[in-house]
This record gives C-alpha cells, structure tokens and sequence, in this order.
C-alpha cells in the first residue's frame, strides 16, 4: 500500500522553476504519467510532467538514470502500460528514483545537457495521445447525488432504484471510441422519441438536440488478475495505477428513447475524453478520506465489498470544475466560464476498490491499461452537478433554468462550437496542490449538419 514518505514533503524544490509555482498542477510531489509525441511523425514516448515541461522516460532509461529501482526493467519501446505492469512497491520506487532526479539538489539529471535536448519538451509543444493503451473501459455510476438528482426527475417520489445501495451499478462502455484530450467531439445522430404529444408519429433520426459533457475521475487499472480469480477489496489499491479525468459525452435525447431496457449504447459510444495524465495513488496518498458514511438505515456492504482500511480512507479529497467557452466567447476573447465546482468526490457512494472488487467477483479478468470510470460527479449543492442534464434541472415540472454567458448566449445543452474543460485539483494544508491537468473536448457539427 502506498504511504506518506519523503516524496510527499512539501519543502521538496525542483530544478525544473515552473514545477516551483505555488498554482501548478505538476509540482515534483506529483509526475503523473503520459503519452506523447514530440512532433509530426515522432512515435509517441511514456513521459512525466513537471511544471511546464515533460520528459521522455524511454530517453531517461535509455541513459540509464532509471537503472537500479528494484522490481524495473523495462525492453526498448516500453510503454506506460509496462509501467502498469509493475508490482506496487516498483511503481512507488520508479516515482521515488523520478522525485530524486528533479529535486533541485540533485545534479545528475541537470547536468546532462545532451540528454535534457533529448528528453525535455514544453507541455505546449507536444501532442497528447490516451495515457496509455486501454483494451477495455467500463463506466460506474458511484455518486449518490448525481443518482438523486437523476432519479428524482423521473420518480420524485422514489429516485433511487431499490439495488442502488447494495450494488456499484456500471455498464461496458466502448474502448473504440475513447479519445485524447483535445480532440473535437462530432456531435452524433441518432434516433429519438416520438413527440410526447403525437406519439402516433413515430421516431426520428437526426443530430442530437440534448448533447451533454459528464465529469467523472477514471480509475487506470494496473496488475490485472487472472481470469475466474476476484480482486478482494482490500487488495484493489495494488491493482491501480493512479487516476485522471474523463469525459463521458452523453447524447441525452438518444438515451431517453433507446436506453430501455438494456440501457446506455449509441447515446454513449460515439465519444469518451480522457484527459493526458495519469496522477499515481502514491502522489495523491496526503487527500485520502473516508467513503461515504452509511448512515442509519443504509444496508452495510456485503461482506466482498467490506472492507475497514477502505471504509476509513477509501475516498479521495479531489476539488473539480467545469468551464465552459461558446464559439461566440472564444471570438470576443472572452475567458471559458466556470459552470460546476464541488468536491462530489469525496462524497462518492462508492469507491473505487469496491468498483475493482465488485467488478472482478464473477471472475472477469481486468487488464494493465483498463480504464474504471466513476459515472458523473455531483455534489449535494446545485453548483457542483456535473452535466448540463442536472445544472439546468429547476426542479420537478419546472422548465429547465439555461445557463447564461458573458456574451448573452443561453445553454440548456451544449452547442456547436462550444468547448468543455474539466480541471481537478487536490489540496491540503502541509502539502504540495497535486492536480491532474485538463480535460478538453469541443463539440463540431453532426455530419451533413449545415
């Protein structure tokens, strides 16, 4: 299990200066992990952020500043998905052998001209690809209060299911169609309801009308396991490589008409953002909370979701926003606007070794480089819910209350043009910000649209 060491000292300088601010995401208590390439046609790398710069790791191997951490050896073209594959403890020693290389007091990376003009590269002027190779992605829907909301817009009386206490409720998304951070998002086409009114007149099909970003934390799996063999809970954290932001755009008027009754598909698969960097659970180790606290008359876990060490500090203190920038915004020059802020999640339902745990009980076989999605983060406040279908909600029978821009414009869903960021950060005092960078997507026009 990770624990608090030398890594974690707030004290601890860089002498990479931009890692040093105060507001960075990727001081040299963080270095979470990335993909990238370093212009057109270079193959894309495994890197490490600081600051404002990332560093090739296969370079920093290669010249052998990675030789000696026990449990790592890594083949020539290794990936971030052999990071993966690293026991715990290698994984913890590799960030610790990183944290030594940039500490301001260490010269033998800072002193190898050559290889920093081979390894060190501007943030701004590298390309981004998926963190690592995923084979597999699954989305959960762990929050309690994006669940209530939800619900209570359907069955005000009732709003959540009977199973939801008892079960971490997810569905198999598609691995396909997940995309770097960055990427335009096409929006999809797809059927939809008759109108309430002349259901006699039968579905549509045509670009979605109710187009909709979901904040949620991906979970990057590490060590999978072998298939028939469970993940117990208290084992899961083993099984993590860290975690990162993910968008999971939702096309809410195809789902309200093809979702029942096997649920989310081509509402859900024609595009997932996930943000670049991967923030280890070692670095993020001081933002450990609780999970939720059952309260009286909540059912207690089943004994394979059960766990004491899990329940005391499974959670994570993460704070995460939403900005929002319109095509209108971004011509005026005027800055992307904060919609959502919260931290929904702390306050998850479920976390994610019981995600992990309850995900491999029948025997499936997670693999190095699957990704684990929380499903929508919501606060219990209206300015923490994490998709426009909850933001604008004014209650029961209500029409919907639009969220209004600088430029006048109003949104109850997202338009064309319109760009989504997702930002999160972790604070605590006696300890560096640790944050996990941004999570971009713009929304471009259905095709044959205009």
């Amino acid at each position: 299990m990770p624990t608090l060491n030398a890594t974690h000292d707030s004290k601890l300088r860089s002498w990479v200066e931009s890692s040093n601010d105060p507001a960075t995401d990727f001081p040299v208590q963080n270095l979470p992990w990335c993909t990238f390439a370093a212009g057109e046609g270079k193959p894309p790398v495994p890197g490490v952020a600081i600051g404002d710069r990332v560093f090739d790791l296969a370079a920093l191997h290669a010249a052998k500043m990675l030789d000696g951490v026990e449990g790592v050896a890594f083949a020539p073209g290794f990936q971030v998905n052999d990071i993966a594959q690293l026991s715990g403890a290698a994984r913890g020693g590799l960030r610790a052998r990183l944290v030594d290389l940039f500490r301001a007091d260490t010269r033998t990376l800072q002193d190898s001209p050559a290889l920093l003009a081979a390894a060190r590269f501007f943030v701004k002027d590298v390309t981004f690809s998926l963190p690592c190779k995923i084979r597999n992605y699954t989305d959960f829907y762990a929050s309690i209060h994006h669940a209530g909301t939800v619900g209570a817009m359907f069955r005000p009386d009732n709003p959540l299911l009977p199973n939801y206490k008892h079960v971490p409720i997810g569905y198999h998304g598609r691995a396909s169609s997940l995309i770097a951070g960055g990427v335009d998002v096409r929006r999809p086409s797809g059927q939809q309801a008759p109108p309430e009114d002349a259901p006699a007149k039968g579905p549509t099909f045509g670009p979605c009308k109710m187009l909709d970003y979901e904040l949620e934390v991906g979970c990057v799996i590490a060590r999978g396991n072998a298939l028939g063999i469970p993940i117990p809970v208290s084992a899961a954290r083993e099984h993590v490589l860290g975690l990162c932001l993910v968008n999971d755009w939702s096309a809410r008027d195809l789902q309200k008409w093809e979702y029942q009754p096997l649920g989310p598909f081509l509402a859900k698969n024609f595009a997932t953002t996930v943000a670049p960097f991967v923030v280890s659970l070692e670095a993020l180790e001081p933002f450990r909370c609780p999970g939720w606290p059952r309260g009286e008359g909540d059912p207690s876990p089943l004994p394979y979701l059960s766990d004491e060490q899990d329940h005391a500090e499974g959670g994570i203190d993460i704070t995460l926003e939403v900005h929002l920038q319109s095509q209108n915004m971004k011509a005026a020059g005027a800055a992307p606007m904060k919609i959502s802020s919260g931290k929904g999640f702390k306050e998850m339902y479920w976390t994610f070794a019981q995600m992990i745990a309850h995900h491999t009980s029948n025997g499936c076989n997670l693999q190095p480089g699957d990704l684990l999605a929380s499903g929508t983060v919501s606060g219990p406040e209206a300015t923490a819910r994490g998709c426009m279908l909850e933001l604008t909600w004014d209650g029961a029978g209500k029409p919907r209350k639009p969220i209004t821009l600088p430029t006048g414009e109003t949104r109850n869903f997202l338009g064309d043009g319109d760009e989504v960021i997702i930002k999160g950060y972790c604070e605590k005092a006696g300890f560096r910000r640790v944050g996990f960078g941004e999570c971009r997507g713009k929304i471009v026009g259905a095709l044959g649209a205009g």
